[in-house]
Parts: C-alpha cells; structure tokens; sequence
C-alpha cells in the first residue's frame, strides 16, 4: 500500500511498504478521509514523533475490510463494510483514570498517528474499541474531524457544567445503552443557561472555530470572537457570529474591547484556544470577577503569569480550566457520541471548515502549506481515493 511514513525530523516519505495486518481485536481500515492536525507539523518537521519509522495522521475515517484475531466470527461479518469513526487514543485500561473511565487521562496510553501508525495511508489497523459507527448521512470528511470537533465540544461541555451547573447532551439516539437501562447523565438542553451569559473566544483555528460552531448551536447569543486574520472573521461570520461581536487583535485591544462589549463587567466564560502568554493574560484580565477561563491552546513557549494578572485570579476568584482531547467511554453521554449525534441530526458541519483537498500522493503539499503559511487555510484534508 502507499502511505506517508516518518523516519526522522523533517524525513517524510511516500512509499510502497506492506499492508499492516490486524491483530487481536483489531480491524483493517480503508482510510477513506484524513484531517492533517497542526500537531502534525511539529511532529514531522520540528521535534520528530514517539518512535520511527512511524506513519503520522490521526484524524481519520473509512470503512472496516478485515478484522483479526479475537473478533469472533458473528462480529466479524457485523463489522465488515462499516463506515467508522476513530477515536486515537488507545487507554492502558490499567492506570486510575481508566478505571474511572477518563480514558482521555489515561498515565500510559499509545497513540494513533504518533506512538503507532495511523492514517496518512491507504489503510491502518486500529483496534475494535476505538471504534465509533457512522451514521448513513455522516459523510467521511465530517467522521474525519470528529476528533478535533469533539475536542471543542468537551471543552464548552466541561465549561457549561462549571459555569452554568448544567450537564448538555446530543439526545443520541445511537446510544449504547443495554438491558433497557438509560444512561443516567442529566439531559438538559442548554440554550436556557447559555442565553444572556457573556462568552469570548479567543483565537480562531480550526479548534477555535469548531467551537464557535458548537456555542452557537448550543444557544450562546452573547458570543465574542476574537481572531487576526481575514479569512478567520469571514469564517466567523459564516457560522453565525455577528459583525460586530467580532474583534480584529491586530487592530483592537482585546481586553478593552471584551471590557466594552460586557458593559465593563467582564466575560462570564472565556476559551483561550491559542496557547501564547499574550491571549492567557488577556483572557484573565477581561473575565468577570468569578468568571470561568478555559485553556485549550497547546502552549507554543513555556507559560508565564506576571504577578498583577495573577492577583486578578486571586482578587477575582476566577476558576482556570484546563482541557486536553475528549472523553470516549463508548456511552451515550460522551463526547464522541454527542457529536455523532449532531452531525446525524445536521445540526452541525466541521466539513465547512475545510479549505483544502489534497489526495493521499499530494499530502506534503498540505503539510508545506500549513507549515510555511502560503494560503489561507482552516483544516486541509486528504482523501485517498480523491
């Protein structure tokens, strides 16, 4: 098969290697769409990954065509021809947070696409478990950002429940629910809690948008946006956000301007989706005094405080939330499922995130670009029978 294999910083290659061959409780996927994540970049050109040779790509979707040993023979022909999801984190099943199914934590975990191989290639095994059924009307460019989607859905979920003490849930009709028993997280709609409630969110990649996306579905009508670059306001306004609740970094200062839009308050939530010291000291000092500051940027430089914005923490009893991936549990009430269940019901669309479609021959195209930044771009995917 061909795929893009990593063999060191800056040492990717398009080659024929052997198809990957399942093992117990493992499937062969078709890969049919791929998302190139910005870790990718890093990853290939900069730090290198876990272990090499190592095919990256995480974000992916396709079709079951074989499955290993330890799939009994009914599974196996249930299996077979599946449309699927993957979620990439493969949990020890050992450690305390997966007792506690917080698989998302887990100590010792293995990872698709950067501790084993994953998705930029024709095919990849991926275990049963990681599994998550399509819906007939999810396409695989959208199955594709699920992890990304669900990612900034398990940020605003974990913020609602802190801030507004609600619990949302998708109303997932593909539940796993057995033996008639209904999963016993508190549904509730939460446009109620949202509406009225001042929420920012600064820095709009492609997580950043996704959960604009989410917020505006989800009721958020006091909505801030904060991004520096054109093809970013317009995406921002494609999904629903209004003009001018819409503020350019480059031009404003952003925390006199979040100031102004709350009526000098201060926002009740923020999302910080850049990970730079400028965008966390700004969140902390335009959040309302016992306001709510969630951190999803991955740090590009170590994090610093300078002593007077951390006095605000502490002056403003502000609660600063960290949030990493999503929670997969294989229940009703996770994030995975609650995006299935939106995208199933066409309440949400990543793929309109996509700028870019490359085939799998044309993958370091996509990579050149969002590594050197010579287009605009939201999320390059890759099909690999483009």
């Amino acid at each position: 098969m061909k795929a893009h294999v990593l063999y060191g910083v800056n040492d990717i290659r398009f080659e024929d290697i052997a198809e990957p061959v399942p093992g117990k409780n493992e499937v062969l996927l078709k890969v049919e769409a791929v998302g190139i994540c910005g870790s990718d970049i890093p990853r290939i050109y900069e730090t290198g990954a876990h272990r090499h040779p190592l095919i990256p790509g995480h974000e992916f979707a396709g079709t079951i065509c074989e499955a290993g040993e330890g799939v009994n023979i009914k599974k196996q022909g249930e299996l077979i021809g599946k449309r699927v999801g993957v979620f990439p984190l493969i949990p020890c099943g050992e450690c305390q947070p997966c007792k506690n199914k917080q698989y998302e934590m887990c100590r010792n975990y293995n990872y698709l696409g950067s501790r084993c191989d994953g998705g930029f290639a024709e095919y990849v095994k991926v275990p049963v478990w990681n599994l998550i059924e399509l819906p007939d009307n999810v396409s695989f460019e959208d199955a594709a950002m699920l992890e990304p989607t669900a990612v900034g859905a398990h940020a605003m979920r974990r913020m609602i429940e802190a801030e507004f003490n609600s619990v949302i849930s998708g109303n997932n009709e593909l539940s796993n629910e057995t033996d008639g028993q209904k999963d016993n997280t508190q549904e509730k709609k939460i446009s109620g809690p949202l509406s009225g409630k001042s929420i920012a969110v600064i820095g709009l990649g492609t997580i950043g948008l996704l959960l604009v996306m989410h917020l505006i579905n989800e009721g958020a009508d006091k909505l801030y946006v904060v991004g520096n670059k054109e093809f970013q306001k317009e995406k921002a306004l494609s999904l629903g956000v209004k003009l001018e609740n819409y503020c350019d970094c480059k031009n404003d200062n952003v925390v006199e301007w979040l100031l102004e839009k709350s009526g000098g308050m201060g926002m009740d939530a923020i999302f910080e989706c850049v990970g730079k010291n400028e965008t966390y000291t700004q969140a902390i000092e335009a959040a309302a005094p016992a306001g709510r500051v969630m951190l999803l940027g991955n740090p590009a430089s170590d994090m610093k405080l300078e002593k007077n914005v951390y006095w605000k923490i502490l002056r403003n009893q502000l609660t600063v939330l960290g949030t990493w991936n999503s929670s997969f549990t294989k229940n009703a009430d996770d994030d995975w499922h609650y995006v299935v269940n939106k995208l199933a019901k066409g309440d949400i669309h990543p793929s309109e995130l996509i700028s870019h479609r490359l085939s799998l021959d044309e993958l370091e195209k996509g990579l050149h670009i969002m590594r050197d930044k010579t287009e605009d771009y939201v999320k390059v995917m890759v099909k690999p029978q483009l």
